[in-house]
């Protein structure tokens, strides 16, 4: 779907910087990785800019864990179904450590300020926390805006179905809270210093779009009803990279597979290699090569009017109408 919104950011070459939100909203961030140089980054540049922040992350990593609505711990956190637990003796980056509660606030120093959650379950049950526990105990009603992420690695073409960052967006309109979905690349990862220069990058063009979102609002809503923002940042981002104008479409950056290698199996996400077609030109897989692909998403499976029409027709005659 392409709208004006969309045009006009892929005609825009860089946002300023220095640019301050016409009025602070509520913000809820949420992600699929838990505690990141990611995440920090991004809370630190939106608490910058004058917003209210609420933190609710998933306890450990849970990429690919999509829409799951699981929680692995019900009263205290257990490594017992999550061997992430195990591996760092709690919490990812020391958020929260074995034997604390379920779903609660960060222990980590200089995280205990209010602001950051975890829940030891899928993203979408941290998401979920965020919109009905602490969101309600901070705001009273739901938050303006849930933005997921930004993610270690890109969400592109037909992965984003497996995507718990995603998923966080899609859950939040389920509720009528605007979203937008962050994706950035893997070289975003610090989890010695929480402090990846790349991530500050990412958070500052994050920052950078919700400003222009919010220029472009008007006395109208954030974003369009029933629509979330799916964003991917390229590998070799920079202050000055450009936003443009992206889709799902049909080129799709990794090529999904399930291997068995003498009785172990495995999951495979080799690199798409092959040239897109013209008519792929605007496909997020080929846009974020070099620019931050800013792609419009619907509501779950809902189709577009033309497809339910078809279908309607089609049912018709099925009924011998």
């Amino acid at each position: 779907m392409t709208t004006p919104l969309l045009r006009g950011l892929a005609l825009t070459a860089a946002l300023a910087l220095t640019t301050t939100p016409a009025s602070a909203l509520n913000i809820l961030l949420s992600n699929d990785d838990g505690l990141t140089s990611n995440v920090k980054a991004l809370y630190d540049s939106l608490k910058a800019a004058g917003h209210d922040v609420l933190v609710s992350v998933p306890c450990s990593p849970q990429s690919g864990r999509g829409a799951g609505i699981v929680m692995y711990s019900s009263t205290v956190i257990q490594a017992d179904n999550d061997s992430q637990i195990t591996k760092e003796n709690g919490c990812h980056n020391g958020a929260a450590p074995i034997g604390a509660p379920a779903a609660g606030a960060f222990t980590k120093d200089g995280y205990t300020n209010g602001d950051w959650y975890y829940t030891h379950g899928t993203p979408v049950m941290a998401t979920l926390y965020g919109l009905d526990i602490v969101g309600q105990s901070r705001w009273g009603k739901l938050p303006d805006l849930v933005i997921s992420g930004p993610n270690e690695g890109q969400n592109i073409g037909s992965v984003i179905i497996a995507s718990g960052t995603v998923s966080n967006a899609q859950i939040a309109l389920s509720r009528g809270v605007p979203s937008i979905a962050l994706s950035a690349d893997s070289n975003t990862v610090d989890d010695a210093g929480l402090a990846n220069a790349n991530s500050k990058v990412v958070a500052n063009l994050s920052v950078q779009l919700l400003n222009k979102l919010i220029a472009q609002q008007g006395q109208g809503a954030l974003l369009p009803a029933g629509i979330a923002l799916n964003v991917n940042f390229p590998k070799a981002v920079t202050a000055s990279t450009p936003f443009a104008f992206s889709r799902v479409g049909t080129y799709n950056g990794y090529a999904l597979t399930i291997r068995n290698n003498n009785g172990t199996f495995s999951m495979s996400a080799n690199v798409n290699t092959q040239t897109p077609t013209a008519a792929q030109r605007e496909d997020e897989s080929v846009v974020v090569s070099n620019k931050v692909a800013v792609t419009a998403m619907q509501f779950g499976y809902e189709s577009r009017p033309v497809a339910q029409e078809w279908l309607r027709l089609r049912l018709k005659s099925v009924n011998g109408q």
